[in-house]
């Protein structure tokens, strides 16, 4: 079968959640498909990334769009300018006419016979009538995050902009999202808000996985009292996280045990997260593997209170054998059990008390990591490709255009993926 990826931005090198997902994915469609992962950038072409996404996903393409990668007080500018505009910042700045020259090229040789839409910016080149069948990778529900955001945002200029942009992405998103002749959601919860938009039919679970050749556990001695955070630092739900954690949660736990250490391990820490380093907090910048920080821990923490889709950080640790503390959002999605392979605290004072008593209850700890090792391991990337792929298979072999009558006879591609899974295939 032939596939055409599309997806905005590298995905080398694989850090972040999204990345990490579609690089596993990709990887399995590769190794049984002809798959093109066409990947676009910000910028002046980039040989040595072009050519390490060659050989990770071989007949690859890539295309810089020329468009400079903005930052600090340019991307407030260039926000600024596009705020008039109806679409959302979040989608609007990958819009390119290169982009979108090349896809028409290729939709009218005929190349491929099924489309990944990987995540809802890539959408944006994509052009209005197409005729092949399109898949949506929706990783996250976008207007889900931009809610959020403006329900937590303590300063009021900045809750207004994220209002201002909720409501762009929540009527974008609705519109777009049935564009697609089927959409893959990473959790029932995100099933269930698009389902208020889309026919539920058109939208199938294909769950969060894990390495677990990598993420495994580990016969290095955790250090007793080491709290551990692992999460891109550039990402404003996890800045969000480590901030109101150390505001809110950690004194708490300080004041009763002393000796306690709170580590904040992931990439490009900007000032917020540079200024709550302390003698009981480190900040580690980019570390080379997350694994020997994730061995060290005792306790693995996910204070978020902003995110959609689910975290791939939870399953890795879980994987890791690591007792996992979490509020509600930040394991939503998961198949995880309160007060068997995780501990769930929405309240400060309850987060609080579930670490401490993890720090000094040593068999419990131990008894939660066993626990959420065994939860983990029924998420592998193999099996969670397999099944990715099956469905992207009956899409493109069967499923109806969008805009065309349904057979009233027909099952849907999720209706055929149900009962494969009840026969066992």
């Amino acid at each position: 079968m032939r596939i055409l990826w599309l997806k905005a931005e590298k995905l080398l090198p694989v850090h972040n959640g999204g990345n990490i997902r579609s690089y596993h994915l990709a990887r399995h469609l590769s190794a049984r498909h002809d798959l093109t992962f066409f990947s676009y950038y910000a910028g002046e072409p980039d040989q040595a990334y072009e050519q390490q996404l060659e050989a990770a996903l071989p007949g690859a393409a890539s295309l810089a769009t020329g468009k400079s990668s903005l930052s600090g007080l340019r991307r407030i500018l260039d926000y600024a300018a596009h705020l008039p505009a109806r679409p959302p910042y979040a989608v609007s700045r990958f819009a390119s006419s290169a982009v979108r020259a090349r896809l028409h090229s290729w939709f009218q040789q005929r190349r491929f016979e099924v489309v990944v839409c990987d995540f809802l910016d890539a959408a944006v080149n994509l052009p209005r009538q197409l005729s092949i069948p399109v898949v949506l990778f929706q990783h996250n529900v976008e207007s889900e995050i931009w809610r959020r955001h403006a329900e937590t945002e303590a300063n009021p200029i900045t809750r207004l902009l994220y209002g201002i942009e909720f409501r762009k992405m929540l009527q974008y998103e609705r519109r777009t999202v049935n564009r697609f002749d089927h959409v893959i959601a990473v959790s029932e919860h995100d099933r269930r808000l698009m389902s208020e938009w889309v026919d539920p039919s058109r939208i199938t679970v294909v769950p969060t996985g894990v390495d677990l050749h990598e993420f495994r556990p580990s016969a290095v001695t955790a250090r007793q009292r080491l709290v551990v955070f692992v999460g891109a630092m550039d990402w404003e739900p996890n800045v969000d996280a480590v901030e109101y954690f150390c505001a809110e949660i950690w004194p708490a736990i300080t004041q009763r045990i002393p000796a306690a250490r709170f580590r904040i391990v992931g990439r490009n820490p900007g000032p917020r997260v540079q200024k709550l380093a302390s003698s009981s907090v480190e900040v580690t910048g980019s570390v080379p593997s997350v694994l020997p920080h994730l061995h060290e821990a005792a306790v693995v923490v996910v204070p978020l209170r902003v995110g959609g889709g689910t975290r791939l950080k939870i399953y890795e640790a879980m994987a890791a054998g690591k007792a996992v503390v979490s509020t509600s959002v930040g394991a939503e999605g998961l198949d995880v059990n309160h007060g068997h392979d995780i501990l769930l605290a929405d309240d400060r004072g309850a987060f609080a008390a579930a670490v401490e008593e993890l720090l000094q209850n040593e068999e419990v700890c131990r008894t939660y990591g066993r626990n959420a090792a065994e939860t983990a391991r029924k998420y592998d990337w193999l099996t969670i490709g397999e099944k990715f792929g099956r469905l992207v298979e009956m899409v493109a072999g069967g499923a109806t255009r969008v805009g065309h009558a349904r057979s009233s006879t027909a099952k849907t591609p999720v209706a055929v993926l149900a009962d494969s899974e009840m026969k066992g295939h």
